[in-house]
């Protein structure tokens, strides 16, 4: 799927790298996450979005790498407009192939690189005297909530996006929708309890969670945003059924 290939390298792509782990920013990431946050946003405000997206989705992707990297595999990040990859790259030695097990292990590393990050805030909260406590999003979704009851305005929207953007997002990551990291476990999954039809069950599974994730966010949690992430995530799944399989699938 093109959306989810890195993006040709641009004149204004911004290059750094963290732990000897390339990191390439392509000029739309900066585009696409201040529209996600532009919204009755105040100026302030949605700079301080961008930033926490920003960082967020680099903690994710170098859970990715470094999990990769302690397999032996390198990897370079690449955050555009569709989020971030951890691209595998060819060594000198030649490509490194991971096991089951490994690739699992790499696919959970980004999620829970993002919880780990959110507990270190909250705990950064707690030990300088500020307020904690777990709310239900939706209702249904537990976030950490951490702020200073007399602290800066700034400084309680960059803990409060922090820690949304990285439970929030890691938590929907962890569902078996492909590409997201819970759709890559359960192909591994599948493909070990069945390597004939394993693959072919893990798109099915990508289907129906996406299609009833889709319906929720629509018509329970009124979020057109996500109905529509996850509507299209699941055409792409039965699109990749008849594509491997035929209509016959």
């Amino acid at each position: 799927m093109a959306l989810f290939q890195p993006p040709p390298l641009t004149r204004y792509d911004l290059t750094f790298s963290v732990a000897g782990i390339p990191v390439r920013v392509h000029p739309a990431f900066w585009l696409v996450a201040a529209l996600l946050g532009g919204s009755g946003n105040t100026f302030l405000g949605l700079l301080i979005w961008v930033f926490v997206v920003f960082v967020s989705i680099l903690v994710h992707e170098l859970g990715h790498s470094l999990a990769m990297g302690s397999f032996g595999q390198p990897s370079y990040i690449v955050l555009y407009f569709g989020g971030g990859l951890a691209v595998r790259e060819r060594s000198l030695w030649g490509d490194s192939v991971l096991g089951r097990r490994q690739n699992i292990l790499v696919s959970l590393a980004g999620p829970f690189a993002g919880f780990l990050f959110a507990a270190l805030i909250t705990a950064a909260v707690a030990a300088a005297g500020g307020v904690t406590h777990i709310s239900l999003l939706f209702g249904i979704i537990p976030i950490p909530q951490a702020f200073f009851p007399s602290g800066a305005k700034a400084l309680n929207l960059l803990v409060f996006y922090s820690l949304s953007v990285n439970v929030f997002w890691g938590l929907f990551n962890l569902l078996p929708v492909f590409p997201l990291d819970g759709g890559q476990v359960a192909r591994h999954v599948m493909t070990g309890i069945d390597p004939w039809d394993g693959y072919r069950n893990s798109l099915w599974i990508s289907v129906v969670t996406g299609a009833l994730i889709a319906f929720v966010s629509l018509f329970l949690l009124k979020s057109v945003y996500i109905a529509f992430l996850f509507g299209f995530l699941a055409i792409q799944s039965y699109q990749s059924l008849q594509g491997q399989y035929g209509r016959g699938f």
